[in-house]
Protein backbone atom coordinates (compact mmCIF):
# COMPACT_ATOMS: atom_id res chain seq x y z
CA UNK A 1 0.00 0.00 0.00
CA UNK A 2 1.31 3.46 -1.01
CA UNK A 3 1.33 6.36 1.44
CA UNK A 4 1.91 9.99 0.47
CA UNK A 5 5.03 11.67 1.74
CA UNK A 6 4.78 13.31 5.18
CA UNK A 7 1.32 11.77 5.73
CA UNK A 8 0.75 10.98 9.42
CA UNK A 9 -0.48 7.53 10.28
CA UNK A 10 -0.79 5.24 13.30
CA UNK A 11 -0.42 1.48 13.68
CA UNK A 12 -3.20 -0.55 15.25
CA UNK A 13 -3.32 -4.17 16.32
CA UNK A 14 -6.53 -6.10 16.05
CA UNK A 15 -6.84 -9.64 17.40
CA UNK A 16 -9.56 -11.74 15.84
CA UNK A 17 -10.85 -15.07 17.05
CA UNK A 18 -12.31 -18.00 15.23
CA UNK A 19 -14.20 -21.15 16.18
CA UNK A 20 -12.29 -24.25 15.14
CA UNK A 21 -13.58 -27.84 15.01
CA UNK A 22 -13.99 -29.46 18.41
CA UNK A 23 -11.07 -31.34 19.89
CA UNK A 24 -11.60 -34.58 17.96
CA UNK A 25 -8.82 -36.53 19.67
CA UNK A 26 -10.24 -35.67 23.08
CA UNK A 27 -13.73 -36.76 22.02
CA UNK A 28 -12.47 -40.05 20.60
CA UNK A 29 -10.55 -40.81 23.80
CA UNK A 30 -13.62 -40.10 25.96
CA UNK A 31 -15.86 -42.23 23.71
CA UNK A 32 -13.46 -45.18 24.00
CA UNK A 33 -13.32 -44.78 27.79
CA UNK A 34 -17.13 -44.68 28.04
CA UNK A 35 -17.56 -47.77 25.85
CA UNK A 36 -14.93 -49.53 27.94
CA UNK A 37 -16.84 -48.46 31.04
CA UNK A 38 -20.20 -49.76 29.84
CA UNK A 39 -18.66 -53.14 29.06
CA UNK A 40 -17.01 -53.26 32.47
CA UNK A 41 -20.18 -52.19 34.31
CA UNK A 42 -22.24 -54.88 32.60
CA UNK A 43 -19.69 -57.60 33.27
CA UNK A 44 -19.06 -56.60 36.89
CA UNK A 45 -22.67 -55.88 37.87
CA UNK A 46 -24.55 -58.74 36.16
CA UNK A 47 -23.90 -61.31 38.94
CA UNK A 48 -24.99 -58.83 41.61
CA UNK A 49 -28.15 -57.98 39.67
CA UNK A 50 -29.00 -61.66 39.31
CA UNK A 51 -28.38 -62.16 43.02
CA UNK A 52 -30.88 -59.38 43.76
CA UNK A 53 -33.43 -61.02 41.47
CA UNK A 54 -33.15 -58.30 38.80
CA UNK A 55 -32.41 -58.30 35.11
CA UNK A 56 -28.64 -58.81 34.47
CA UNK A 57 -28.73 -55.56 32.49
CA UNK A 58 -30.43 -53.54 35.27
CA UNK A 59 -27.30 -51.69 36.43
CA UNK A 60 -26.16 -51.16 32.85
CA UNK A 61 -29.55 -49.74 31.83
CA UNK A 62 -29.45 -47.25 34.71
CA UNK A 63 -25.94 -46.27 33.66
CA UNK A 64 -27.17 -45.81 30.07
CA UNK A 65 -29.93 -43.45 31.24
CA UNK A 66 -27.37 -41.30 33.02
CA UNK A 67 -25.11 -41.55 29.97
CA UNK A 68 -27.85 -40.15 27.71
CA UNK A 69 -28.45 -37.31 30.19
CA UNK A 70 -24.70 -36.68 30.34
CA UNK A 71 -24.38 -36.59 26.56
CA UNK A 72 -27.18 -34.02 26.41
CA UNK A 73 -25.40 -31.99 29.08
CA UNK A 74 -22.08 -32.28 27.25
CA UNK A 75 -23.70 -31.17 23.99
CA UNK A 76 -25.31 -28.18 25.70
CA UNK A 77 -22.11 -26.98 27.36
CA UNK A 78 -20.09 -27.56 24.20
CA UNK A 79 -22.36 -24.98 22.52
CA UNK A 80 -22.57 -22.62 25.51
CA UNK A 81 -19.80 -20.00 25.52
CA UNK A 82 -17.66 -20.83 28.55
CA UNK A 83 -17.08 -17.12 29.27
CA UNK A 84 -20.79 -16.81 30.06
CA UNK A 85 -20.36 -19.31 32.91
CA UNK A 86 -18.66 -16.75 35.16
CA UNK A 87 -21.89 -15.28 36.62
CA UNK A 88 -23.05 -18.78 37.60
CA UNK A 89 -19.99 -19.60 39.74
CA UNK A 90 -21.49 -18.30 42.97
CA UNK A 91 -24.94 -19.71 42.21
CA UNK A 92 -23.59 -23.21 41.56
CA UNK A 93 -21.56 -23.10 44.78
CA UNK A 94 -24.64 -22.12 46.79
CA UNK A 95 -26.66 -24.92 45.15
CA UNK A 96 -23.98 -27.46 46.10
CA UNK A 97 -23.89 -26.15 49.67
CA UNK A 98 -27.68 -26.41 49.88
CA UNK A 99 -27.64 -29.98 48.59
CA UNK A 100 -24.90 -30.98 51.03
CA UNK A 101 -26.93 -29.49 53.90
CA UNK A 102 -29.96 -31.48 52.79
CA UNK A 103 -27.89 -34.66 52.84
CA UNK A 104 -26.68 -34.13 56.39
CA UNK A 105 -29.64 -32.55 58.14
CA UNK A 106 -32.80 -33.82 56.43
CA UNK A 107 -34.38 -37.25 55.84
CA UNK A 108 -33.53 -36.82 52.15
CA UNK A 109 -29.97 -37.90 52.90
CA UNK A 110 -29.34 -41.63 52.48
CA UNK A 111 -26.60 -43.70 54.12
CA UNK A 112 -24.92 -46.43 52.05
CA UNK A 113 -22.00 -48.47 53.39
CA UNK A 114 -21.77 -46.27 56.51
CA UNK A 115 -21.38 -43.11 54.41
CA UNK A 116 -24.11 -40.50 54.16
CA UNK A 117 -23.38 -39.10 50.70
CA UNK A 118 -26.56 -39.58 48.68
CA UNK A 119 -29.50 -37.22 48.23
CA UNK A 120 -32.84 -38.71 47.19
CA UNK A 121 -35.37 -36.48 45.41
CA UNK A 122 -38.22 -38.72 44.28
CA UNK A 123 -36.86 -41.21 41.73
CA UNK A 124 -33.57 -39.27 41.48
CA UNK A 125 -30.62 -40.29 43.67
CA UNK A 126 -27.24 -38.59 43.34
CA UNK A 127 -24.15 -37.46 45.26
CA UNK A 128 -23.97 -33.67 45.74
CA UNK A 129 -20.25 -34.00 46.49
CA UNK A 130 -19.74 -34.81 42.79
CA UNK A 131 -21.20 -31.41 41.95
CA UNK A 132 -18.57 -29.83 44.20
CA UNK A 133 -15.93 -30.51 41.52
CA UNK A 134 -17.37 -28.26 38.77
CA UNK A 135 -18.42 -25.70 41.40
CA UNK A 136 -14.87 -25.39 42.72
CA UNK A 137 -13.28 -25.43 39.27
CA UNK A 138 -15.61 -22.72 37.95
CA UNK A 139 -15.29 -20.49 41.01
CA UNK A 140 -11.50 -20.76 41.28
CA UNK A 141 -11.14 -20.06 37.54
CA UNK A 142 -13.32 -16.96 37.98
CA UNK A 143 -11.35 -15.71 40.99
CA UNK A 144 -7.80 -16.41 39.83
CA UNK A 145 -8.33 -15.22 36.27
CA UNK A 146 -8.38 -11.70 37.74
CA UNK A 147 -5.30 -12.13 39.93
CA UNK A 148 -3.59 -14.90 41.88
CA UNK A 149 -3.40 -13.06 45.19
CA UNK A 150 -4.46 -15.27 48.05
CA UNK A 151 -4.92 -12.35 50.42
CA UNK A 152 -7.76 -10.58 48.65
CA UNK A 153 -10.93 -9.33 50.33
CA UNK A 154 -12.95 -10.17 47.20
CA UNK A 155 -12.02 -13.85 47.63
CA UNK A 156 -12.85 -14.16 51.34
CA UNK A 157 -16.56 -14.98 50.84
CA UNK A 158 -15.64 -17.89 48.59
CA UNK A 159 -13.01 -19.13 51.03
CA UNK A 160 -15.72 -19.21 53.67
CA UNK A 161 -18.16 -21.14 51.44
CA UNK A 162 -15.39 -23.49 50.34
CA UNK A 163 -14.49 -24.25 53.97
CA UNK A 164 -18.13 -25.04 54.79
CA UNK A 165 -18.30 -27.28 51.71
CA UNK A 166 -15.23 -29.21 52.85
CA UNK A 167 -16.61 -29.60 56.38
CA UNK A 168 -19.91 -30.98 55.07
CA UNK A 169 -18.11 -33.42 52.77
CA UNK A 170 -15.82 -34.46 55.62
CA UNK A 171 -18.88 -35.14 57.78
CA UNK A 172 -20.25 -37.66 55.24
CA UNK A 173 -17.35 -38.86 55.51
CA UNK A 174 -15.59 -38.48 52.15
CA UNK A 175 -11.92 -37.68 52.74
CA UNK A 176 -10.94 -38.71 49.21
CA UNK A 177 -13.19 -36.03 47.70
CA UNK A 178 -11.69 -33.42 50.03
CA UNK A 179 -8.19 -34.35 48.89
CA UNK A 180 -9.31 -34.21 45.24
CA UNK A 181 -10.83 -30.73 45.66
CA UNK A 182 -7.83 -29.30 47.52
CA UNK A 183 -5.25 -30.72 45.10
CA UNK A 184 -7.28 -29.43 42.14
CA UNK A 185 -7.46 -25.97 43.73
CA UNK A 186 -3.69 -25.93 44.26
CA UNK A 187 -3.07 -26.98 40.64
CA UNK A 188 -5.33 -24.18 39.36
CA UNK A 189 -3.65 -21.66 41.66
CA UNK A 190 -0.23 -22.71 40.33
CA UNK A 191 -1.32 -22.31 36.70
CA UNK A 192 -2.68 -18.86 37.52
CA UNK A 193 0.84 -17.85 38.59
CA UNK A 194 0.63 -18.67 42.27
CA UNK A 195 3.58 -18.89 44.63
CA UNK A 196 5.21 -22.29 45.04
CA UNK A 197 5.93 -21.41 48.68
CA UNK A 198 2.22 -20.97 49.36
CA UNK A 199 1.45 -24.23 47.56
CA UNK A 200 4.11 -26.09 49.58
CA UNK A 201 2.80 -24.55 52.79
CA UNK A 202 -0.74 -25.55 51.82
CA UNK A 203 0.31 -29.16 51.17
CA UNK A 204 2.18 -29.38 54.49
CA UNK A 205 -0.74 -27.75 56.32
CA UNK A 206 -3.20 -30.14 54.68
CA UNK A 207 -1.13 -33.16 55.69
CA UNK A 208 -0.98 -31.90 59.28
CA UNK A 209 -4.74 -31.32 59.36
CA UNK A 210 -5.44 -34.79 58.00
CA UNK A 211 -2.97 -36.31 60.47
CA UNK A 212 -4.61 -34.59 63.44
CA UNK A 213 -8.23 -35.18 62.40
CA UNK A 214 -7.93 -38.67 60.94
CA UNK A 215 -10.53 -41.11 62.19
CA UNK A 216 -9.91 -44.60 63.51
CA UNK A 217 -11.26 -46.39 60.45
CA UNK A 218 -9.14 -44.17 58.16
CA UNK A 219 -6.04 -44.94 60.21
CA UNK A 220 -6.94 -48.62 59.96
CA UNK A 221 -7.02 -48.31 56.17
CA UNK A 222 -3.45 -47.01 56.17
CA UNK A 223 -2.26 -49.86 58.41
CA UNK A 224 -4.07 -52.41 56.25
CA UNK A 225 -2.57 -50.85 53.13
CA UNK A 226 0.88 -51.71 54.48
CA UNK A 227 -0.19 -55.22 55.45
CA UNK A 228 -3.66 -56.27 54.23
CA UNK A 229 -3.28 -59.71 55.79
CA UNK A 230 -3.39 -58.22 59.28
CA UNK A 231 -7.19 -58.10 58.76
CA UNK A 232 -7.69 -60.40 55.79
CA UNK A 233 -11.41 -60.91 56.38
CA UNK A 234 -12.12 -57.31 57.37
CA UNK A 235 -10.68 -54.03 56.12
CA UNK A 236 -7.97 -55.81 54.10
CA UNK A 237 -10.41 -58.06 52.26
CA UNK A 238 -11.05 -55.82 49.23
CA UNK A 239 -7.35 -55.13 48.69
CA UNK A 240 -6.48 -58.83 48.81
CA UNK A 241 -9.27 -59.77 46.40
CA UNK A 242 -8.26 -56.95 44.09
CA UNK A 243 -4.68 -58.27 43.99
CA UNK A 244 -6.04 -61.75 43.25
CA UNK A 245 -7.99 -60.29 40.31
CA UNK A 246 -4.90 -58.64 38.82
CA UNK A 247 -2.74 -61.73 39.29
CA UNK A 248 -5.41 -63.97 37.74
CA UNK A 249 -5.71 -61.69 34.72
CA UNK A 250 -2.01 -61.78 33.97
CA UNK A 251 -0.90 -60.23 30.68
CA UNK A 252 -3.83 -61.02 28.39
CA UNK A 253 -6.70 -61.49 30.88
CA UNK A 254 -9.20 -64.31 31.26
CA UNK A 255 -11.60 -62.83 28.70
CA UNK A 256 -14.59 -60.52 28.80
CA UNK A 257 -17.25 -61.76 31.22
CA UNK A 258 -15.06 -64.52 32.67
CA UNK A 259 -14.04 -62.82 35.92
CA UNK A 260 -14.45 -64.93 39.04
CA UNK A 261 -13.77 -62.16 41.54
CA UNK A 262 -17.01 -60.42 40.59
CA UNK A 263 -18.93 -63.49 41.79
CA UNK A 264 -19.29 -62.07 45.33
CA UNK A 265 -15.55 -62.19 46.02
CA UNK A 266 -15.03 -58.49 45.31
CA UNK A 267 -18.13 -56.69 46.68
CA UNK A 268 -17.42 -53.31 45.08
CA UNK A 269 -16.38 -54.75 41.74
CA UNK A 270 -18.75 -52.55 39.73
CA UNK A 271 -17.92 -49.30 41.55
CA UNK A 272 -14.71 -48.49 43.45
CA UNK A 273 -12.79 -51.63 42.39
CA UNK A 274 -13.97 -51.92 38.82
CA UNK A 275 -10.39 -51.43 37.62
CA UNK A 276 -9.51 -54.76 39.28
CA UNK A 277 -12.24 -56.53 37.29
CA UNK A 278 -10.88 -54.89 34.13
CA UNK A 279 -7.43 -56.19 35.07
CA UNK A 280 -8.76 -59.71 35.54
CA UNK A 281 -10.76 -59.85 32.31
CA UNK A 282 -8.54 -57.80 30.00
CA UNK A 283 -5.18 -58.31 31.71
CA UNK A 284 -2.22 -55.97 31.68
CA UNK A 285 -2.92 -55.01 28.08
CA UNK A 286 -6.46 -53.82 28.90
CA UNK A 287 -5.27 -51.83 31.91
CA UNK A 288 -2.44 -50.30 29.91
CA UNK A 289 -4.86 -49.36 27.11
CA UNK A 290 -7.19 -47.64 29.59
CA UNK A 291 -4.31 -45.78 31.25
CA UNK A 292 -3.14 -44.62 27.81
CA UNK A 293 -6.64 -43.30 27.06
CA UNK A 294 -6.57 -41.20 30.24
CA UNK A 295 -3.04 -40.13 29.29
CA UNK A 296 -4.33 -38.91 25.92
CA UNK A 297 -7.15 -37.11 27.73
CA UNK A 298 -4.64 -35.42 30.06
CA UNK A 299 -2.38 -34.39 27.16
CA UNK A 300 -5.20 -32.97 25.05
CA UNK A 301 -6.65 -31.14 28.03
CA UNK A 302 -3.33 -29.41 28.66
CA UNK A 303 -3.02 -28.58 24.95
CA UNK A 304 -6.49 -26.99 25.04
CA UNK A 305 -5.47 -24.95 28.08
CA UNK A 306 -2.24 -23.85 26.42
CA UNK A 307 -3.98 -22.67 23.25
CA UNK A 308 -6.86 -20.92 25.00
CA UNK A 309 -6.63 -17.15 24.36
CA UNK A 310 -7.73 -15.98 27.83
CA UNK A 311 -6.67 -16.74 31.39
CA UNK A 312 -10.15 -17.74 32.58
CA UNK A 313 -10.36 -20.44 29.91
CA UNK A 314 -6.83 -21.66 30.64
CA UNK A 315 -7.48 -22.10 34.35
CA UNK A 316 -10.89 -23.64 33.71
CA UNK A 317 -9.45 -26.18 31.25
CA UNK A 318 -6.67 -27.11 33.67
CA UNK A 319 -9.15 -27.54 36.52
CA UNK A 320 -11.43 -29.80 34.50
CA UNK A 321 -8.60 -31.90 33.08
CA UNK A 322 -6.70 -32.21 36.33
CA UNK A 323 -9.71 -33.08 38.50
CA UNK A 324 -10.85 -35.90 36.19
CA UNK A 325 -7.38 -37.35 35.61
CA UNK A 326 -6.30 -37.08 39.24
CA UNK A 327 -9.49 -38.88 40.25
CA UNK A 328 -8.78 -41.61 37.68
CA UNK A 329 -5.19 -41.95 38.88
CA UNK A 330 -6.35 -42.19 42.51
CA UNK A 331 -8.95 -44.87 41.77
CA UNK A 332 -6.56 -47.01 39.73
CA UNK A 333 -3.88 -46.59 42.41
CA UNK A 334 -6.30 -47.77 45.10
CA UNK A 335 -7.33 -50.83 43.09
CA UNK A 336 -3.69 -51.77 42.50
CA UNK A 337 -2.76 -50.99 46.15
CA UNK A 338 -0.39 -48.11 45.39
CA UNK A 339 -2.29 -45.87 47.83
CA UNK A 340 -4.63 -46.59 50.78
CA UNK A 341 -8.24 -47.42 49.96
CA UNK A 342 -10.59 -44.51 49.28
CA UNK A 343 -14.18 -44.47 48.13
CA UNK A 344 -13.71 -42.60 44.87
CA UNK A 345 -15.09 -43.81 41.50
CA UNK A 346 -13.20 -44.22 38.25
CA UNK A 347 -14.45 -41.42 35.93
CA UNK A 348 -16.60 -42.62 32.99
CA UNK A 349 -16.04 -46.24 34.10
CA UNK A 350 -17.44 -46.95 37.57
CA UNK A 351 -21.15 -47.49 38.04
CA UNK A 352 -22.69 -44.26 39.31
CA UNK A 353 -24.90 -41.80 37.50
CA UNK A 354 -23.96 -38.56 39.25
CA UNK A 355 -20.24 -39.05 38.58
CA UNK A 356 -20.84 -39.89 34.91
CA UNK A 357 -23.24 -37.00 34.36
CA UNK A 358 -21.02 -34.40 36.03
CA UNK A 359 -17.90 -35.62 34.22
CA UNK A 360 -19.61 -35.42 30.81
CA UNK A 361 -20.88 -31.90 31.49
CA UNK A 362 -17.33 -30.88 32.37
CA UNK A 363 -16.13 -32.46 29.12
CA UNK A 364 -18.68 -30.31 27.26
CA UNK A 365 -17.16 -27.17 28.77
CA UNK A 366 -13.67 -28.38 27.81
CA UNK A 367 -14.80 -28.97 24.22
CA UNK A 368 -16.22 -25.46 24.10
CA UNK A 369 -12.89 -24.06 25.29
CA UNK A 370 -11.12 -26.02 22.55
CA UNK A 371 -13.21 -24.25 19.92
CA UNK A 372 -11.78 -20.87 20.85
CA UNK A 373 -8.54 -20.09 19.10
CA UNK A 374 -6.59 -16.98 18.21
CA UNK A 375 -6.81 -16.85 14.44
CA UNK A 376 -4.28 -14.16 13.70
CA UNK A 377 -3.02 -10.76 14.75
CA UNK A 378 -3.74 -8.20 12.04
CA UNK A 379 -1.57 -5.11 11.75
CA UNK A 380 -2.97 -2.32 9.68
CA UNK A 381 -1.94 1.21 9.03
CA UNK A 382 -4.12 4.23 8.48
Amino acid sequence: MYYQKNKQYTTHTNTTYTRTPAENILIVAVVFIIVFGLMAVFSASAPKAIGLGDNPFSFTLKQLIWLVAGIIGAWFFSKFDYKRLKPFAGVLTLVVLGALLLVQFTPLGVTVNEAKRWLVLGPLQFQPSEMAKPALVLYFATLFSKNCNIVDSDKYPFYFMFAIMLLLIYKQPNLSMIILLIVTALAMYYVAGGSTKIITSGIIGGILIVATTIRDYQLQRIKVWWNPFMDALGSGYNIIQSMVAFSTGGFFGVGFGNSKQKLSWLPEGHTDFIFAIIGEEFGFLGCFFLICLFGVFLHRGFIIAKKCPDMFGKILAIGITFSICFQAFTNMSVASSFVPATGIPLPFISYGGSSLFVSLCMIGVLINISKKRVQRIVHYVQ
